[in-house]
């Protein structure tokens, strides 16, 4: 037996070249294959490890696998990325050195077909895979994207990859991938593969420096514990002065501070068994996101009057901001796993056990002025996950089967407080004389609706208070479970079949707790309105019909109808229809103007006599695939493939029932004041997809392309409306396109590399969207035209030592950020669509690097990110509290600094 320190079989070349360590050991049979293909010799499977080590210093002479030789696991199955049939893009770990990739949304300016959106907060991260993709801000929500670490799915998944200090690659695999990796990959898949530790001692330091007075440094240990035991260790900080600056507080912010810790223990007491156990914690402290002013409604005076500030409209990119507190985020992540594989002969065992958990303390200045409008808008978030996946594989002849089974089960609590602030009753007290004409005040509001209830002193400086909001609580409980085949079929050498099936069965249920303290939010405009309207008819004609040429007094009316009982029931009677037909009239019911205030109404908690607050779904996915080497080069597969993401539950307070649920609530006299329909929960998404491929190899020029259709039905849109999120199933989202990534190597110092995505991308159907009928419009955020162009020369220098410059350019298409704005639809789709327009998004990213490494494991670079300081908007929403006001996240502008690394 080879050693595990300096073997030199086929087996550890080609494992050495890249290939995943939990796939090849649960299939053994395809890493027997690929060894035999590559070196012309092939050892009995599990004749020794199958599991891959970096390459540290001892390891620099063996060559690294490029291009489409490296190894991946798209399929849970080592396969090379030429070899496998499924549109992925890999991202290797030189690839994230040279370009400085500090988080996964850097990581689109490598992968085209990808975009990573970070809003709110420091923990939300939006993943989208040719445009299709959601489940940021809303805990309920899970995402269309499914990001597995060393095969463990985070079901909620920073935008983080900083805290993995020995990343091997990352995999990015399109369009529906729910056969194999069940319910959250209804869109696709970020899979991130690190490195095991070895049995070699060896590790990498780094320290960077750059503008911002950003730091980062981190490193990592490995080494031998026993004959069969090694470990490894690695941690790191990542700190960075904010690049928004507060006018209001002083202080900067959209600052980093955060830390990690990762540790790993292999256990490995033959060829035939291994075990992998990691454990991993990091913490982020810092104050986050910024946002800028878009455009004023008409209540831009009003804040400045109450001393408020905030940032100009005309400049969105001037990074000045104002706020009354700053917007923290103290956050939490950490997890256990433990992978079991086992293998003798053709069949092999993996068994991935994890638990995972996030504590997510947050607070966000949401009025986003230096007013204190909204004291407190804070969230209390905790997710704990359980998952268990077991796999078994098999090799018959010709058949490559692999049977699993996957386990899930999450428990969210959450609890948010919306307080309104100081300057709240002023600055309503304006905003209520802008919307009656000067006909009410704030005062004047109180005393008039006291009165028409029967007491005009009941809410006299009760409305608009300082310190009333909402006082939030949600639950979920989530279980499911998935099983799992499929079957690889060699018909000929040359042409293999692939058929996949997934069954899912998913059960939810959610409890909310959640009460209002905002006095004026629960009074029905409407109501009171009708009484004002009733009594003020009833006044009228009774005086008409005394001729007093006045409206008559309550003493008179009582007088009238005593003497004239039959008049006065018909009176009555036509005052009060006139009341009921016109209550909802803005232009006989003053009140009404006033609802655009109620911005925190009473909430319908559930479960209740009508909502059980339960949800259950199951689904089938399959996958359909033919495979086809047209010649040693050239590659060839055809493919249909369906996927499911299971019903999400809107946890915010714009969770409201259905429209059916609303008028049973009502019947039943269970209804809360002001309640309106909407929506608790999405239906499930069911998503398909029909690809044609081709990957050719030809050594010095490598292509992948794939073209497409791939539709969503009932995709879950979550727009946000100001206050909360309405959640609605599209009728269908449906994008036409093709991904192209070619890399030449024209002389052997010289890559070249172009990655480029087309998307036609539109809603087939969507009637019931925040902002009307959608059917047929374009799908926002989602470039026609994305591409990456990039190149990178290595000169040698006699000595042994490297000096690598590498350019790259990342562009995205003009394209609308958003479909509309919710806030303006009172005024017409038109108006909700059209105010956006103004600002559509393009992106022109340029980034370079040139390192210096020395042949003793020293490297020395200087790099630059977004070189010429390209700014755009990453989304656009309603403005809180800001009727007909809208604002923008801001992307991240220029930087740049120095880098040392050393590996040995």
């Amino acid at each position: 037996m080879i050693s595990r320190g300096r073997g030199f079989s086929a087996v550890r070349v080609l494992i050495l070249s890249g290939g995943s360590l939990a796939a090849i050991a649960s299939c053994p049979a395809l890493a027997q294959d690929t060894a035999a293909e590559e070196g012309d010799y092939a050892e009995p499977a599990f004749a020794e490890p199958a599991f891959a080590e970096p390459a540290y210093e001892e390891d620099a002479a063996l060559p690294a696998a490029r291009g489409n030789d490296i190894i991946v696991t798209a399929t849970k199955r080592a396969q090379t990325l030429q070899d496998v049939p499924v549109a992925v893009s890999v991202t290797t770990e030189e690839q994230i050195e040279r370009a400085e990739i500090r988080d996964l949304k850097d990581l689109t300016t490598e992968v085209p077909t990808l975009r990573v959106i970070q809003l709110q907060s420091s923990a939300n991260t939006n993943f989208i895979i040719r445009g299709f993709g959601n489940g940021a801000n809303n805990a309920g929500i899970e995402p269309s994207v499914g990001v597995f670490v060393d095969n463990v799915y985070r079901s909620r998944s920073a935008a983080r990859i900083n805290d993995l200090p020995d990343l091997e690659r990352i995999e990015v695999l399109s369009g529906p991938q729910s056969t194999l990796f069940g319910k959250n990959a209804s869109a696709g898949v970020i899979s991130v593969t690190t490195r095991e530790p070895q049995f070699d001692f060896g590790g990498q330091a780094e320290v960077s420096y750059g503008n911002y007075d950003a730091m980062v440094a981190r490193g990592i240990v490995t080494g031998p514990i026993t004959d069969s035991i090694a470990a490894s260790l690695g941690g790191g900080i990542n700190i960075r002065d904010g690049y928004i600056r507060d006018e209001a507080l002083d202080r900067d912010t959209n600052e980093r501070n955060r830390w990690f810790t990762r540790g790993q223990l292999l256990f490995e007491p033959n060829d035939l068994f291994k075990v992998r156990l990691i454990g991993d914690y990091e913490k982020t402290d810092e104050d986050c996101c910024a946002t800028v002013l878009l455009q004023n409604g008409f209540t831009g005076a009003a804040v400045n009057a109450v001393g408020g500030r905030f940032s100009d409209p005309a400049d969105p990119f001037a990074d000045v901001v104002y706020s009354n507190f700053p917007s923290t985020n103290d956050i939490e992540n950490w997890g256990f796993s433990g992978q079991v594989d086992f293998g003798y002969g053709p069949f092999g065992i993996t068994s991935i056990t994890a638990y995972r958990g996030v504590d997510s303390l947050t607070n966000q200045d949401s009025d986003f002025t230096s007013a204190d409008l909204i004291s407190e808008n804070s969230q209390d978030l905790d997710i704990r996950t359980f998952t268990q996946e077991f796999r078994a594989t098999a090799e018959f002849g010709p058949a490559s089967i692999l049977l699993g089974a996957f386990y899930f089960n999450e428990k969210i609590d959450q609890t948010n407080d919306l307080l309104l602030g100081s300057d709240f009753r002023p600055y309503a007290d304006l905003l209520v004389r802008a919307q009656t004409g000067g006909a009410f005040t704030a005062a004047s509001v109180e005393q008039t609706v006291g009165a028409l209830l029967g007491d005009p002193a009941q809410f006299v400086g009760r409305f608009f208070g300082d310190g009333q909001g909402l006082d939030e609580a949600y639950t979920l409980d989530n279980e499911a479970i998935s099983l799992f085949g499929q079957v690889d079929f060699e018909v000929t050498d040359r042409l293999t079949l692939t058929a996949g099936l997934n069954y899912t069965k998913d059960d939810k249920s959610f409890t909310t707790d959640t009460t209002t303290t905002d006095v004026f939010s629960t009074v029905d405009l409407v109501e009171v309105g009708g009484i004002g309207i009733y009594q003020q008819a009833l006044s009228t004609t009774v005086g008409n019909a005394l001729m007093l040429g006045r409206p008559a007094t309550a003493a008179e009316i009582g007088a009238f109808a005593g003497a004239n009982p039959a008049a006065f029931g018909q009176i009555a009677a036509g005052s009060q229809a006139f009341a009921d037909a016109n209550a909802t009239n803005p232009d006989v019911n003053p009140l009404l103007g006033l609802q655009a205030l109620q911005f925190l109404p009473p909430f319908q908690n559930v479960p209740n006599a009508v909502e059980s607050g339960k949800i259950k779904d199951d689904d089938l996915a399959f996958t359909l695939r033919a495979a086809y080497d047209l010649s040693d080069s050239v590659n060839l597969y055809v493919s249909y493939a369906t996927g499911y993401k299971p019903p999400s539950v809107n946890l915010s307070r714009d969770s409201r029932p259905t429209p059916a649920d609303r008028q049973a609530l009502v019947a039943a006299g269970a209804a809360v004041p002001n309640l309106t329909a909407g929506s608790r929960f999405a239906d499930a998404e069911e998503s398909e997809v029909y690809e044609v491929g081709v990957k050719g190899n030809w050594g010095l020029a490598q292509v992948n392309f794939a073209a497409f259709r791939q539709s969503i039905t009932g995709f879950q849109s979550n727009i946000f409306t100001g206050t909360g999120f309405f959640l609605a199933n599209a009728g269908e989202q449906q994008v036409t396109g093709f991904e192209f990534d070619g890399t030449m190597y024209p002389v052997d110092p010289l890559m070249l590399r172009l990655a480029v995505t087309y998307l036609d991308a539109e809603y087939t159907d969507f009637q019931q969207s925040g902002v009307g009928d959608l059917s047929g419009q374009k799908v926002a955020g989602v470039p026609p035209i994305a591409l990456t162009a990039s190149g990178q020369y290595t000169h040698e220098f006699g000595n042994g030592s490297q000096l690598i410059a590498r350019g790259a350019y990342h562009y995205e298409s003009p394209i609308e950020v958003i479909e509309g704005l919710p806030g303006f639809i009172d005024l017409g789709q038109e108006a909700a669509i059209g105010a956006v327009r103004p600002f559509p998004r393009q992106v022109d990213d340029v980034s370079a690097s040139l390192t210096w490494v020395s042949d003793m494991g020293l490297e020395v670079s200087a790099w630059g990110r977004n070189l010429l300081n390209d700014r755009y908007l990453l989304s656009i929403f309603d403005t809180p509290i800001q009727p007909l006001s809208f604002s923008g996240y801001p992307n991240q502008p220029r930087t740049y600094g120095v880098t040392a690394r050393y590996k040995f």
